[in-house]
């Protein structure tokens, strides 16, 4: 019987371990609210999916991380190279009143999405991800709308390329909740779905 200790036995305890540091030092320097930002939210159920050996907690996740990973990486990169932020989102990469080992956690969009994508070799790619994830956006977005506008977490105030907003609350949500789903997640599911077998058990 495959149990989630046996799934993966030394990759939950990595988890386990990062949440134990990562999470105490993100609710320090930037609060409970940050814990709203979608990425955050990815880290947590990432690696209960790993805990508990569930595929579906694991795909859906990945089908968040990986595309804000890349992003992320890209938005970093530029910063080094040119001085600026190609979309921004990672300014406080350079915050010099929070400690480096804080700002460097941040480095979990990179680990995070390269850890889901080993895991779903060993237990495949779980299709119902998408909506799963879908529905967790929505939600946070909603959630979010009750922050300050200063925080514009999630984009649910203005978006990251155009810097504006679209209109009222609801249909500026719709518009972020849309471009996630089409331009992010939707060919994330694909691509998952083509590389990794359909996942033999779902938890």
């Amino acid at each position: 019987m495959i149990t989630a200790a046996n799934t993966f036995p030394v990759l939950r305890w990595v988890g386990l371990l990062w949440t134990i540091v990562w999470l105490p030092a993100y609710i320090r320097f930037w609060g409970w609210a940050n814990l709203l930002h979608l990425c955050d939210v990815a880290v947590l159920l990432g690696c209960a999916g790993l805990w508990w050996g569930s595929s579906l907690l694991i795909s859906s996740q990945a089908v968040s991380s990986v595309a804000a990973g890349i992003l992320w990486s890209i938005d970093v990169g530029w910063r080094f190279v040119t001085g600026r932020f190609l979309v921004g989102g990672t300014e406080y990469m350079w915050d010099a009143r929070v400690p480096v080992w804080v700002r460097l956690l941040s480095t979990f969009h990179l680990a995070l999405p390269l850890a889901l994508l080993w895991a779903m070799r060993k237990i495949g790619y779980d299709h119902r991800a998408l909506a799963l994830q879908a529905a967790i956006a929505a939600g946070l977005l909603i959630a979010s709308r009750f922050l300050p506008a200063g925080f514009n977490m999630n984009y649910v105030y203005q978006d990251p390329l155009f810097h504006r907003s679209w209109g009222p609350a609801p249909a500026h949500l719709a518009v972020i909740f849309v471009t996630a789903v089409v331009l992010l997640y939707w060919p994330t599911h694909l691509v998952l779905g083509w590389l990794f077998p359909v996942a033999s058990v779902a938890r």
